[in-house]
């Protein structure tokens, strides 16, 4: 009898950070192309996800925030890859610019979008929950940061 395969969702975070109307994403190099995302990335060992959130969007933006609230967490699937992540979304708030700060590999640019912007932009989003949290955060989802604990 064959061994069964691990599965392993990928754990990410994301930093959905709302100014005057306007969002904080990136446009950033994938294997599809120029994408628009939240700043977001990989949850590393040794890390909370609120440290991860945080330092994924100064990498990525180079914009220091404070998460606030836990928006809510997601999973989608891509088949082509075989990859399910789960994705963890914090409202945060700017606290901060490293304006020297040399930006990730592969993001082109931080850029800061009303949602219509967003919606009627030619470049595409990273995927479908880009604007699904941007929606949930109009709607005014939130949730304490406590809901998630490490032990």
């Amino acid at each position: 009898m064959s061994e069964p395969l691990r599965w392993l969702p990928h754990v990410v975070v994301a930093a959905i950070v709302e100014r005057d109307g306007r969002y904080l994403f990136v446009e950033e190099h994938t294997a599809e192309g120029l994408r628009l995302n939240q700043p977001a990335g990989h949850w590393e060992r040794g890390e909370t996800l609120i440290d991860a959130v945080r330092r994924e969007a100064l990498e990525e933006t180079a914009h220091r925030v404070e998460p606030r609230a836990l928006l809510g967490c997601y999973s989608t699937y891509y088949p082509g890859k075989d990859i399910t992540y789960l994705r963890f979304a914090y409202v945060c708030e700017v606290t901060g610019h490293e304006a020297d700060n040399a930006l990730d590999t592969g993001i082109v640019r931080a850029v800061w979008l009303t949602p219509e912007e967003l919606a009627a932009s030619a470049v595409p989003h990273r995927s479908p929950l880009v604007m699904r949290c941007v929606d949930d955060h109009r709607a005014g989802r939130r949730f304490p940061l406590d809901f998630v604990s490490h032990a």
